[in-house]
């Protein structure tokens, strides 16, 4: 048991609701999510922060629009049925977290690939975190088309899970983990309780059985682990039917789901992909009060700023310079280059009236940054 990792220890935890739990016999489920929200409250008072990958629109939707016992719909009518369910899912979701804070983010496969919109939905996530407020996000299948998809919420969790840096990520289902043999067909199926590596073995173990609510199977589940373990992140695919399934986790002395194991940490695998881009798009030169800030672990502001050259936008990397020409270190840029040049030498206190909106106060955010790494300018 010490070989899996406590859940009590995450600082951002990603839980994924499958179809099959937020919808029965084409209605919420709400008994069922009562439970599970009950262990989401118990983890936000353990002060984790919690986000919630919900599926669910499209089979709401379906129920709305009178479409009955039909498993493939066409693209158009999946996003009439997500365009109903959508309304349908949140205002039911309000109704039995209670006291609880939620809100709702849809996001599509360019919005997760694009670096700025990336930047931007990261920003946005944890200002609602900030706020102690739940963020329940689903893929947007009312605008995206079917080949920029994630085509289930499996792998969309797992680049949640990326975009906010989360510990781990659970991947609540009907099933209970990952089987070497189908459990529905034969009896004497084991259940694999720690996965450290994704091989072929594991992946002819997982089928993409579907059912009629969800798009996905186990054989996505393991393409979503595989792209949490990637970026350091650890995945654990078990059963939400029960009573509790996350307390459950957390109390139970015997294995329950299966841990696919992180070989890395997320911190070095996040600071491993800015340390790997080798071209920026932009050279910042800061005074040696800003230098021992960043040496120290703070964020960059536009005080300490001297000059900038390139041409960059915001959530482009863009390397930074002492005045003696030290290359210090790389990172996300918070504005485009001519805002960035309106604010350059100036307090925070003064962004608003030079740009007409209240923006970021760092430049570059601490945990965008990267110290000392080598810096090729791109020409």
């Amino acid at each position: 048991m010490s070989l899996l990792p406590s859940l009590l220890d995450s600082k951002k935890l990603v839980i994924k609701i499958g179809s099959s739990l937020v919808v029965e016999n084409n209605k919420f489920n709400s008994k069922r999510l009562e439970s599970l929200i009950r262990d989401v409250s118990f983890l936000q008072k353990k002060r984790i922060k919690i986000l919630i990958v919900a599926s669910g629109a499209v089979s709401l939707g379906k129920r709305y629009l009178g479409i009955k016992n039909k498993k493939v719909l066409k693209i158009n009518e999946k996003q009439a049925c997500a365009a109903c369910g959508q309304s349908l899912l949140m205002n039911s979701f309000l109704k039995i977290f209670k006291d609880l804070k939620i809100a709702q983010i849809l996001l599509t496969y360019s919005e997760t690939e694009h670096r700025r919109k990336n930047l931007n939905a990261r920003e946005t996530i944890n200002t609602l975190l900030d706020s102690n407020v739940i963020p329940i996000i689903n893929e947007n299948d009312t605008i995206a088309t079917e080949e920029l998809k994630f085509g289930d919420n499996d792998r969309l969790a797992a680049r949640v899970a990326q975009i906010v840096d989360a510990d781990n990520l659970i991947l609540l289902s009907d099933v209970d983990g990952l089987y070497d043999e189908n459990p529905s067909k034969f009896k004497k199926a084991k259940l694999i309780y720690i996965v450290k590596n994704i091989d072929n073995d594991i992946k002819k173990m997982a089928k993409s059985d579907t059912n009629l609510y969800g798009s996905g199977g186990m054989k996505t589940k393991i393409e979503a682990a595989q792209m949490a373990m990637n970026f350091g992140c650890n995945t654990l695919i078990c059963s939400g039917n029960r009573a509790r399934p996350i307390t459950r986790i957390i109390k139970k002395k015997k294995n329950l789901g299966t841990w696919f194991i992180a070989k890395k940490s997320k911190k070095s695998s996040f600071k491993k992909w800015l340390a790997g881009s080798p071209k920026i798009l932009g050279k910042i030169i800061i005074d040696g009060g800003a230098c021992k800030a960043l040496k120290n672990g703070s964020s960059l502001l536009p005080s300490g700023v001297k000059s900038l050259t390139g041409n960059f936008f915001r959530g482009d990397l863009v390397g930074v310079f002492s005045e003696k020409k030290e290359a210090l270190g790389k990172g996300l840029i918070s504005y485009d280059i001519m805002e960035a040049k309106l604010i350059i030498g100036k307090k925070t206190s003064e962004i608003e009236s030079i740009l007409g909106y209240v923006g970021r106060e760092e430049l570059i955010h601490r945990d965008n940054f990267i110290l000392n790494e080598s810096i090729l300018i791109k020409k």
